[in-house]
This record gives C-alpha cells, structure tokens and sequence, in this order.
C-alpha cells in the first residue's frame, strides 16, 4: 500500500507543478486521471452525448504528451507485465471503495481500456480492441475507432462493430455514428447503420424522430420515406411538426405523392394547418390534385409569400383570376371600410417616453401608450388581426388582412397603387407595413408622401418606410433626418434615420455617425463607429472642407494615428 500512496503522491505533486498550464490541460488531466483511477466510465462522461466520446479521444492523446505515465502500455494491455502506474491507482482506490462497503466493487478495467482505445500509440489501440468485445460500454469507442486513419486498426474495428451492432445498439449510438460518419473514413459506419435499421420494424425508428440532433433526423425520415415506414398522414405530420426545413420538404414532397382525388383530411390538414409556410404551400398545392381546388382562395392572403403564389397557382387553374379578389379586399380596407388617419401630419415625439404622438381620426387625442405599444408588436409580427392560416377575408366584412394588400402588389399593376395609398393611414399597422411594401414592389414610391411614415410608433412599418426611401435617401432632407437621431425618438425611428443618413452623399454620412458616436445604445454606437471608419471622402467633396476636419477630430480613437492623417490627407485638411 505504501507504493501506491506514493504513486497517488508523485500524481498529486505533478498536477501541483503543472497549474500555470493552459486551461484545456487542466480539464484533460481531470477526465484522464478520473478514468486511469478507475472511476466507471458511467460517472466520468455524459455517455448519452455522442461529443464526450469524440471529445475523450482528443482528451486522451493530448494528456499522453504531458502525462504519459497515466496510460496504460502496450504490455499491460497484452497482459504480459505487471501493474503500471494506472493500474496501481485504480487498484488502491478498488481497494479503498470496497474497505468503505461500497456496494459492488468498482472494475478497473474498462475504464483504463477506454484510455487504451483512445492512446496516441495505434499498436495500443489495436490490441485493446481484442479485450473491448467483453465490455459492452466500450463499444461507442470502437464506433470512433472504426473512422481512424490506421487501417489495422479500423479494419479490426469495423469487424467488432459489424458483430456487435444490433438494432438496439445502433439506435442508441444514431447520433454518434452519424457524427463520426462526417470524417473521411466514417462512410462504413453510416452504412452499416443504415442496413439495421432497414431490417428493423419501423416503429423502433421512433426515437430518432424526435431527436434533438438534426442530423439523425433528417437521417431517420430519409430512411422512413425510402422504405415507407411512415404513413402519408404521419409524413405530414412530421412535414408540419419538425422545425427543419429539410426534413419539412422531404415529409411534405413524399405525403404529396399519395394525394389522390379520395385523400382524407388526416393528410391536408397537418399541412394545411402548419405554422411553417414550406408545408403549408404544399398542402394548397395538393388541393388542386385533391378535388378541393376552391379551397384555395382561402390562402391567398396567407402571411407567407410563398403559399400566396401557391394559392395563386391553383386558383389560376380553375379559371379565377386571383387579381379581381385581391383589389376587392384592398377596397374593404380603404379609409371608408377602417377609418381614414392623415399621413402628411407630423408627429411630435413625446417628451416622457420618446414614442410619437399619433392622433386619432376624429378627436385628434394622442394615441394610448398601450394601444401604441400594442400596434408596435402587432406590425413587427405582420399578424395584427390577420385570420388564421387558410383563412381569408369576407367580403362585407372589413376583416385586416395584411396579406391582401402585399397580395394586391405581387400580382397587381402599377395602377393598383391607388388602393394602396389610402392603406397607409390605416388603424391596424401591419397593413401600413403591407402596403409601404407593396409600393416599393409596385415601383411607385413617393418619398414626399412616404416620408411622414417615418416617425410611426409601429416598428415594422418605419422599417419597411425605410427600406422603400433607401434608393431615394439623397433626396431627403438630411437635416429633417439628423434631428430624428435625437435620443426623445424611439429606436426604430433612430434607426431608420441612420440608416438613410447613411446612404447620403458627401459629408451627411459622416456627421450622421459622429452625432451617435457617444450615444446610449450600444447597438447604434457600434454601427456609428464602423460607418466612420468605413467613410471616405467621396468624389466631388470640395477640398479643404473644415467640417470634415473637426468631425475627424473627434474619432481620434477609432483611428490609428497613420490612417487619421490619410484620411484627413483624403479630404484635403490637416496639411
């Protein structure tokens, strides 16, 4: 016992010298020497986490540089020496656990094989493959080291894993294997996991459709769909349920195969219903094929671009021109259908919290903080008092169907644009927002009329004004604009004005940056401080122009001395 105290002391001693080293020695050394102590593998590593396994084995061949002593040698794996320096520990802390009355006496040696499996040595490896077919724990090590660049060892490996791999086994290891398999030589072990699973019933495919790792989803539902394990309503299912779009696609084409004229609603409906437009727009699609066709103007004011062109397609098809529709609703939504709100009146920001006034109609109150912020959330989500997925506007009904008014403008005219004016002073914000978007795609924006839009206290709707004002920037008053940068206006309209002052010409972009160079929000200070390094006197700036120089001087520490005198050399100041 004394040799083994002080085997554990001269381990003790070196980790005490050894702490000024780097960080990720600190944390190899304590899984390395948990295992070469014996502790089960079970209580050292996550071994449901396919990453602690890759990550032991990096972990094992970097300690073998500083702590070699703690690996196990060829010999003692060949069972041909005596104990090591390891095999001394995890004998003295067996011994230590069953003297305290554990209650089952730690094994020592499955834990230092895992050590071997992982060792720097490939003639170590290749022999503790031959001991780690009697230790079922060990086998997602054999799954890594049939990946390995030593072909005696990966084709050993490979052996191993073809006799040990049953179906619960490569469910279980899915997410391991399929990691691995992104390696060069790790095409065999993904093979192989795909012709057990093929000969298993598909319900024990179930796990691995609920994974939390994308990959072994995707794999799994590719596997499903090439060997029909899944029925057309579970592939739609899955199609509306799983939050990836590959798998999305690849559930939704394969459900849409077996639509016929007699498909039930145990099929359409999870896709109809989907809250992601890829299944949605292929639910829409297969109505046509279905017999259900007039279903489909139900989606052609869907929130989403695509199910709209779908709903389009298939409503084209029997004959309706969807164009007609889409300009009656627009009518619907117009000032006598929702109330008119005068644009071209500005809007003072408010003192106390920074939002914009906005008057109502007929009293011309100030519009309520909570109805404002209400609006705020409702424009930037685009679903303000939108109906359901599939369900379109009434006629009569003066319904806000935002996805009308973008409708209008995808298929419409630049003559449609007269329904879309009149919808910039419309209560519900996310119609503002469409119908500032449709102008932009109908090519017909006004930035004069436009402009007022900016100061809106409905976030989604002064982002959509400024994108549809950005080819147009130079021709806004910069100062107009400058005095939107003030901290009393809210954040969405500070940002749209920056971001116009920034496409400006000459020196505007220039003082737009500096005036935010010490502004509260870090977001705007750090986007001011990229757009002043990123600035150059452009051409036709006159020379010698004293501003520039003074706006340089106060960004001397966003510049190294050298390209502050380029710079000003650029400009023609400070000569």
């Amino acid at each position: 016992m004394g040799d083994v105290g002080g085997v554990a002391g001269a381990v003790g001693a070196q980790r005490v010298s050894d702490a000024p080293l780097r960080e990720v020695r600190a944390v190899t050394e304590s899984t390395v020497e948990r295992l070469a102590s014996g502790v089960p593998l079970r209580d050292v590593l996550d071994v449901g986490e396919p990453g602690s396994w890759t990550d032991l084995d990096v972990e094992v061949r970097v300690s073998a540089r500083y702590r070699p002593d703690l690996l196990p040698s060829l010999a003692w794996v060949e069972g041909r020496s005596g104990p090591t320096v390891s095999s001394l520990i995890a004998a003295a802390v067996g011994r230590l656990r069953r003297e305290r009355g554990a209650e089952s006496a730690v094994e020592s040696v499955e834990p230092l094989l895992a050590l071997a499996l992982c060792h720097p040595d490939g003639r170590v490896r290749a022999a503790a493959l031959a001991r780690a077919r009697e230790y079922p724990d060990l086998l997602p090590l054999i799954v890594v080291r049939a990946a390995e660049w030593a072909e005696p060892v990966r084709e050993t490996a490979r052996e191993l894993l073809r006799d040990a791999l049953d179906v619960d086994a490569a469910v279980a290891l899915a997410p391991l294997i399929l990691l691995v398999g992104r390696r060069d030589r790790g095409d065999f072990g993904v093979r192989l996991l795909g012709e057990v699973l093929r000969r298993a019933p598909g319900e024990r495919l179930g796990p691995l459709y609920g994974s939390a790792d994308r990959t072994v989803r995707r794999f799994a539902h590719r596997l499903a769909v090439a060997e029909g394990f899944l029925s057309p309503a579970e592939l739609a299912g899955a199609a509306a349920r799983d939050g990836d779009a590959v798998i999305q696609d690849l559930c939704a084409e394969a459900a849409l195969k077996t639509v016929s004229a007699d498909v039930g609603d145990d099929v359409l409906r999870p896709l109809l219903t989907a809250r992601n437009p890829r299944a949605r727009s292929s639910g829409v699609t297969a109505l046509r094929r279905a017999g259900r066709a007039t279903e489909a103007e139900r989606f052609l004011t869907d929130r989403s671009a695509v199910v709209r062109a779908c709903a389009r397609y298939v409503v084209r098809q029997l004959g309706t021109d969807p164009l007609p529709l889409y300009r009656a609703w627009c009518s619907e939504l117009g000032p006598e259908a929702g109330g008119e709100r005068e644009t071209s009146e500005a809007r003072e920001p408010k003192p106390e919290t920074g939002h914009a006034l906005d008057p109502k109609p007929e009293t011309g109150h100030a519009l309520d903080p909570k109805r404002a912020a209400g609006q705020a959330r409702e424009a930037d989500t685009g679903h303000a008092r939108e109906p359901e997925s599939g369900r379109g506007p009434e006629r009569g009904s003066f319904v806000a169907a935002p996805g009308a008014v973008i409708g209008l403008a995808e298929c419409g005219e630049r003559l449609d644009a007269v329904l879309l004016w009149p919808l910039l002073a419309h209560p519900v914000p996310a119609v503002r927002a469409r119908a500032v978007a449709g102008l932009r795609l109908l090519d017909v924006v006004d930035a004069g009329r436009l402009r007022p839009l900016l100061e809106d206290p409905a976030p989604g709707v002064v982002r959509e004004t400024g994108l549809a004002l950005l080819p147009s920037a130079q021709e806004l008053p910069s100062d107009w604009l400058m005095e939107r940068l003030g901290e009393p206006w809210p954040r969405h309209v500070r940002v749209a004005a920056f971001r116009l002052l920034s496409a400006g010409a000459g020196i505007v972009p220039l003082r737009a940056a500096v005036e935010l160079l010490e502004d509260p929000d870090p977001k705007l200070r750090g986007w001011a401080e990229q757009a002043v390094q990123r600035w150059h006197p452009p051409a036709g700036l006159p020379s010698g122009e004293a501003e520039v120089e003074a706006l340089l001087d106060r960004c001397t520490h966003l510049f190294s001395s050298y390209v502050l005198r380029r710079r000003k050399w650029e400009a023609g100041v400070g000569r």
